[in-house]
């Protein structure tokens, strides 16, 4: 519509739904809706919970807007921490791989800093795929998948960095979760298992196929949770560290195979 200040009843009405930050997102309510008739839907829509980045269609991460459609996983600020590690030393023409890519915002980072990278990335989450595949054009090849099962056998022995961005939210954790997420962003993508570390375990476990001599393999985790985290990367045979970015809140695990 226009970029003038957004109006107070429009604030109120997202504060009173519990909208923390109401004059910003009134403010970008205003910003992207063409007319008054689609303000009223995209207030509606957000007022019964639904993440603003899915009213909207974008998340803003490392300075990109990254398309984000109903229903599928919202980027998060945090997870910065593996594209800043992904970027780290990384050859050129380097192969990447992002498994659990969502909206494929990792490698949608990695590759405007890097163009000359060649990128794969998974999904199991068919809106997600489709979705990170209009976020990635033909930039990369988004594959539909469980995790390493799509990828093709020809990659084997040559990834030098695999990213994944699992689940690790413990299961009897998700529903005390805050509503936008749990209701609106698919439990594949929050549920991590019993402790939350049952996906990088088959992650880690995975990883020695795909990565090359000195690859590296990068998952995001907790504070919490890194130590097993690390644990399930070293049984894989792989030298890991525990990273962590205080600028945007973010814990990862950096895997090495060795040269």
């Amino acid at each position: 519509m226009n970029r003038a200040a957004p109006p107070a009843a429009l604030v109120a009405r997202l504060r009173a739904a519990g909208c923390v930050f109401a004059e910003d997102e009134a403010a970008l309510l205003v910003a992207e809706a063409p007319d008054a008739a689609a303000l009223e839907a995209m207030t509606a829509r957000r007022v019964a919970g639904e993440p603003l980045e899915q009213v909207v269609g974008w998340a803003a991460f490392r300075g990109l807007r990254v398309g984000v459609a109903p229903g599928v996983f919202v980027p998060r600020a945090r997870t910065g921490v593996l594209v800043a590690a992904a970027l780290s030393g990384l050859p050129r023409g380097a192969r990447v791989v992002d498994l659990c890519c969502g909206t494929g915002a990792v490698g949608l980072a990695v590759l405007a800093e890097r163009p000359d990278v060649r990128l794969w990335a998974a999904d199991l989450d068919p809106a997600a795929v489709a979705c990170a595949r209009a976020n990635l054009g033909s930039r990369a090849t988004v594959l539909l998948g469980d995790l390493d099962a799509p990828l093709p056998d020809a990659l084997g022995g040559r990834v030098d960095v695999l990213v994944a961005n699992a689940p690790y939210v413990p299961t009897a954790e998700i529903a005390h979760m805050p509503a936008e997420a749990r209701e609106h962003e698919p439990r594949t993508a929050l549920d991590g298992g019993a402790d939350g570390v049952d996906l990088h375990r088959r992650v880690a476990a995975a990883a020695p196929r795909w990565l090359a001599p000195g690859g590296r393999l990068l998952i995001e985790t907790s504070p919490r949770q890194a130590p097993a985290t690390l644990a399930a990367c070293t049984a894989a045979g792989l030298d890991a560290e525990v990273v962590r970015d205080e600028d945007v809140d973010g814990t990862a695990v950096v895997a090495r195979r060795a040269a």
